[in-house]
């Protein structure tokens, strides 16, 4: 049988790769890139058979630029994933915060942490690419007085030492990642949430009447996120994630999207791990 290959932005340490070997198991083989389209592309051309792809956080909000490269790419949703996530303030060893006046990292990791930085003010912070990444170069380059905000397993990996643990601003912090694939999913025996996309016509009042469907047929809408239509000006696509106690109204209620407001792509009906 032949390894997995799994598809994910960030290098070793990073939490997009605790995710897939949380959830695929240490016997995977890695394809890691610096950026999320040509993860996505991975998948969509076969190079990866799957794809682990941060698309929410519970501080930060959604990661909207990844709901187009779902749609755009063509690809399907398998599965969802939480993780928590502890942000580690991190040098070379022998550092301490004083000794630090740089701090490179995830725009978002950056953000889910200014609390701690303004009590540092003399500490710059600089947007990467990865957190992980950062902690490599850093150990690699042997750069005196740089920080990183990675994770545990990024400092174990590359060497570095925490100065600060666990400095984002709300302690209980989450990440969900999703869990992609090339090929139609089949619904998930039990699936009780689905993720979906709705192109509504240019009516007044569309959007109230979509919400107030899936309102009165008992589905809870847990997410939606907008994004304009590019080729047809003011037309809006919204991306929904539902949960549903009855997988027969759920399809029922498809369809009746379908009859009075227009195209549904479902993404993939999977089980809630929230």
């Amino acid at each position: 049988m032949s390894t997995l290959k799994i598809a994910i932005q960030g290098v070793p340490g990073s939490f997009h790769h605790q995710v897939a070997l949380r959830n695929f198991g240490e016997d995977i083989e890695i394809l890691d890139y610096t950026t999320f389209e040509p993860v996505a592309r991975a998948v969509a051309n076969g190079e990866a058979d799957f794809a682990v792809m941060a698309i929410e956080n519970s501080i930060a909000g959604a990661i909207l630029p990844n709901y187009d490269l779902i749609d755009r790419y063509g690809l399907n949703i398998q599965d969802e994933y939480y993780l928590p996530i502890g942000h580690q303030f991190m040098a070379l060893p022998g550092h301490t915060i004083s000794d630090i006046n740089e701090v490179r990292s995830h725009p978002m990791a950056l953000l889910q942490c200014k609390a701690f930085f303004a009590q540092h003010p003399h500490i710059k912070l600089k947007e990467d690419t990865d957190t992980a990444s950062v902690a490599r170069d850093i150990a690699a380059e042997n750069l005196k007085g740089v920080a990183a905000i990675a994770s545990t397993i990024a400092a174990d990996i590359y060497g570095m030492e925490i100065i600060a643990q666990d400095i984002q601003t709300v302690k209980s912090n989450f990440t969900r990642f999703i869990i992609l694939q090339k090929e139609d999913v089949k619904p998930s025996d039990g699936a009780n949430k689905a993720s979906i996309k709705v192109t509504i016509q240019n009516q007044k009042g569309g959007l109230a009447k979509l919400l107030t469907l899936i309102s009165e047929n008992g589905i809870d809408l847990s997410k939606i996120q907008s994004i304009p239509v590019i080729e047809k000006p003011w037309e809006y696509a919204f991306f929904i994630d539902l949960v549903f106690e009855d997988h027969s109204i759920f399809s029922q209620t498809i369809e009746e999207i379908r009859t009075s407001f227009g195209e549904v792509k479902i993404f993939g009906e999977y089980i809630s791990r929230k």
